[in-house]
């Protein structure tokens, strides 16, 4: 199933481009549910995703809340308290 699932992620980023002739922004969620797919089932996607959120934090912080990732609300729920304090 796991690489049924990691194929249609690669069939949806490959129809994206084809999708995005259409009216209407279908291609870009085309190719966010392929990337999510990729990312879910791959783990060389997840080693690509950690290089370039190290690189560009604020695209990962994009990615983590398209895809509502655990880890990001852990993340922003920890950040808050620290952001509260006033700083004297």
């Amino acid at each position: 199933m796991r690489h049924m699932l990691f194929a249609f992620g690669w069939v949806l980023i490959l129809s994206a481009p084809i999708v995005g002739l259409l009216p209407g922004p279908g291609g870009i969620f085309v190719l966010a549910a392929g990337f999510a797919l990729l990312l879910e089932t791959s783990p060389w996607a997840r080693r690509f995703y950690v290089r370039t959120k190290r690189r560009w934090p604020r695209l990962g912080e994009w990615v983590d809340w398209g895809m509502r990732r655990r880890s990001a609300r852990r993340r922003r729920e920890r950040e808050k308290p620290a952001l509260a304090v006033p700083l004297d």
